[in-house]
């Protein structure tokens, strides 16, 4: 049994331990007192003629509303108990990553394919993390077209941050185009510099807020 459960369990108890605690003490309040001694002149007896009752203690009478409000106000502590118990055992639904997360990610993960043999595979992946990073942060197709078809249109976009990276971004994707499909081999150093150009487009085109979060710093694309 976990601490928290423990915890509301026992909150729960002790809220209901309180209101019968309150009931019996309402109860017994209510009920008249106890008869005192008799007088303390015991030696001679009482005339009956003249006979009175002890003087009693001043009786006391609760409210009606006093004890159910006691037990009322206990029953609903408990259910709000309950209540908190309940909404803490739910699973938090996990928050979707941002585009800027996931393209940083990727780009993290494609360090594995940063071999001379797996050239080809590299360039059509780090292209493919920039374009679905343009699709999710810009919404605009970007994955299923070609690259000029791409940049023709980028000059008439309405973001102003990606229309500003057009030149940079063209001599990227031209490169993985040549990589793609004229076979044009990259060693180990071209290859971290294409990740660090894509790394760094996305942190330049990404909101300012959302790289303050992560801790990394908002460049720009650098010039070809």
């Amino acid at each position: 049994m976990s601490a928290r459960l423990f915890r509301m369990r026992a909150a729960l108890w002790i809220s209901i331990a309180a209101a019968l605690a309150a009931a019996v003490v309402c109860t017994a309040a209510s009920l008249p007192g106890a008869p005192h001694g008799s007088s303390t002149n015991s030696a001679k007896s009482p005339d009956p003629a003249q006979d009175i009752r002890d003087i009693r203690g001043p009786k006391f009478d609760l409210p009606d509303w006093l004890l159910p409000s006691i037990l009322a106000g206990a029953v609903l502590l408990a259910l709000s108990a309950y209540g908190v118990w309940r909404r803490r055992r739910r699973p938090q639904r996990p928050l979707s990553p941002s585009p800027l997360e996931i393209a940083l990610q990727r780009l993290e993960d494609i360090r594995a394919l940063m071999l001379p043999s797996s050239a080809a595979q590299f360039s059509v992946m780090v292209s493919d993390i920039v374009r679905s990073y343009i699709e999710q942060r810009f919404d605009v197709i970007a994955t299923r077209r070609t690259t000029e078809e791409f940049l023709h249109d980028l000059v008439e976009s309405s973001h102003a941050s990606l229309a500003r990276h057009r030149a940079p971004l063209g001599k990227f994707l031209h490169l993985c185009d040549f990589v793609k499909f004229g076979g044009q081999a990259l060693n180990l150093q071209n290859m971290e510099s294409l990740r660090q150009s894509a790394r760094t487009f996305v942190l330049g085109t990404a909101p300012v807020e959302e790289v303050g979060e992560l801790g990394e710093t908002n460049d720009s694309l650098p010039s070809p």
